[in-house]
C-alpha cells in the first residue's frame, strides 16, 4: 500500500519555460575554466577518461599531457575524441616543445590524474625528461596530483617524503582511496574516483562560496510508515533531488545537515548525515535542526498518513479484507513556517496533478515558505527515480521562475541560485 504526500517533495517533478533569467544563473562553476590533464604511466589512467569526460560535461576546456609511458594504458586518439584537443606527449617534438611553456600559462589548473610513483619522485627533485614534467616545471597555475599506486609503494617512506616536498612546493594533493589495486591486494593507494577530483576541484578552486558562514538543512527521500514487522506505507522517492541541494549548498559554503528518510544514500564527504525512518522521525530531527540554520528547505516526500497502531506480529491471510485505520502525520513545513525567524529561509516543494500553480501558491501562504518549488507528475520528463527533473520556483513576493527540463544537479544549482539573489545578493 503506498502513500503520495502532497505536502513533501518527490525526486521528480514539473515546470515550465523559463523566462526570467537570475543574475546568479545555473552555469557551472567550472563552465570555460581551462584544466590541463597530466596522465602519467599506471593502470589508473583509464579513470582519466571518464575524469575528462566529466570535466567537459561541466563546460570546462580541457587540454592533455601524457608521459611515454602513459600510452601503454590509454591512447592518445580516446583523449583527444573526448577532450576535442590534441594530445601531446613528446618533449622534441616541434609542436610539443613550443607548447611546453605556454600550457603550464593557458591553464587555469594543472591537474596530474594519475600521479606514478616515479614521476612523484621527479617532480619531487626537478626532474625534467618528458613533455609532462617540462610543463609541470614552467607551470604558473596551481598544480594538483590525484595519486595512484600500489598500498607498499604508498607506504614506503620516501614517497611520503616525496609527497611532503612537492607539497612544500604549493601542489595540493588529492587523498588516495581504500580498496583493490592493481596488484590484487585491497589497502590504501587507489587513486580518488573523477566525480571526488571534480568535487575537490571545485571545492577548493572554483566554488563561489556566496553562502560561508551560513547553516543549512535538507530533508531527502521517503519515510515509510510500519504497519506490521515487515510491510509499511511510504512511496517512491530516491532521494536524490534532496542530496543534489545539499551538495550545492554545500558547495556554495554553507554548514549542511542532510536529513535523509531510507533512501540508498551514505555518508558524503562534508555533510552532516541524519538517517530517520518515519514521518515523526523526520519531524522531530527538521524541528530540533531547524531551530539552529539560516536555511531549511524541506524535499523530503513525507507519507500524509500512518497507522494507528503498528501490529506486533506479521499480519497473515485471513480471506477476509483488511482495513486500516490511518491517522494523520503531523505538517513538517507547516510547523517549520510557525516557528520561522525573521531572517530564516524556509524553501518548501509542491507535487500537484492538478491546478499545479493555484495549488503551490495556497501552500506557500498557509505554510508561511518564502519560495515552493513546484513540481507536476504530468510531465513525462520528471517522475520518481529519473535523473532530471522540471520545476517553477514561487516566491512569497509574487516573483515567478520557470525552468526547463535538467538534470537534478543544475536543478538543485537554480534553487539554490534563486536562494542566493533573493536573499544573499
Amino acid at each position: 500500500m503506498k502513500s503520495l504526500s502532497p505536502d513533501a517533495t518527490r525526486d521528480d517533478k514539473a515546470g515550465i519555460k523559463n523566462k526570467i533569467l537570475l543574475f546568479c544563473d545555473s552555469i557551472s562553476m567550472l563552465q570555460g575554466k581551462k584544466i590541463l590533464i597530466g596522465i602519467t604511466g599506471s593502470i589508473a589512467a583509464y579513470k582519466s577518461i571518464f575524469l575528462i569526460r566529466l570535466l567537459v560535461k561541466e563546460g570546462a576546456e580541457v587540454k592533455v599531457v601524457m608521459t611515454p609511458s602513459a600510452r601503454d594504458f590509454v591512447t592518445s586518439l580516446t583523449l583527444s575524441t573526448i577532450s576535442k584537443n590534441p594530445v601531446l606527449t613528446e618533449l622534441f617534438d616541434e609542436q610539443s616543445w613550443a607548447n611546453h611553456v605556454m600550457l603550464g600559462r593557458w591553464a587555469d589548473i594543472m591537474l596530474i590524474a594519475p600521479l606514478s610513483c616515479n614521476t612523484l619522485a621527479k617532480m619531487a627533485h626537478g626532474l625534467c625528461d618528458n613533455l609532462l614534467l617540462a610543463v609541470y616545471l614552467s607551470a604558473t597555475c596551481p598544480v594538483v596530483v590525484a595519486p595512484a599506486m600500489d598500498e607498499d609503494m604508498w607506504n614506503h617512506p620516501s614517497t611520503k617524503e616525496n609527497f611532503r616536498k612537492i607539497e612544500s612546493f604549493g601542489n595540493k594533493i588529492i587523498p588516495v582511496e581504500k580498496g583493490e589495486l592493481a596488484s590484487g591486494l585491497h589497502g590504501e593507494g587507489r587513486m580518488a574516483e573523477p566525480e571526488k577530483i571534480l568535487q575537490f576541484l571545485v571545492e577548493n578552486f572554483f566554488s563561489i562560496r556566496s553562502l560561508k558562514g551560513k547553516k543549512a538543512f535538507v530533508s531527502a527521500g521517503p519515510t515509510y510508515e510500519p504497519i506490521d514487522p515487515v510491510r509499511f506505507i511510504g512511496n517512491y522517492s530516491s532521494g536524490k533531488m534532496g542530496v543534489a541541494i545539499a551538495k550545492e549548498l554545500y558547495n556554495r559554503g554553507a554548514e549542511v545537515t542532510l536529513i535523509s528518510g531510507p533512501a540508498s544514500i551514505d555518508s558524503i564527504n562534508g555533510l552532516h548525515l541524519v538517517k530517520v525512518n518515519t514521518a515523526e522521525e523526520m519531524y522531530n530531527a527538521c524541528t530540533r535542526t531547524f531551530k539552529n540554520v539560516d536555511i531549511g528547505v524541506m524535499a523530503a516526500a513525507v507519507a500524509d498518513y500512518t497507522p494507528v497502531r503498528k501490529e506486533k506480529d506479521k499480519i497473515k491471510k485471513t480471506g477476509k479484507e483488511l482495513l486500516l485505520e490511518l491517522k494523520q502525520t503531523q505538517d513538517i513545513l507547516k510547523s517549520l513556517g510557525e516557528q520561522k525567524k525573521k531572517k530564516q529561509v524556509l524553501v518548501g516543494f509542491a507535487l500537484e496533478t492538478s491546478n499545479e500553480k493555484k495549488n503551490a501558491l495556497e501552500k506557500l501562504k498557509k505554510k508561511n515558505a518564502d519560495l515552493i518549488v513546484l513540481n507536476s507528475l504530468n510531465d513525462t520528463e520528471a517522475g520518481f527515480g529519473k535523473d532530471t527533473n522540471k520545476i517553477t520556483i514561487f516566491e512569497r513576493g509574487g516573483k515567478e521562475f520557470q525552468f526547463d527540463t535538467k538534470s537534478k544537479q543544475e536543478v538543485a544549482k537554480d534553487i539554490v541560485n534563486t536562494i542566493i539573489q533573493l536573499f544573499y545578493a
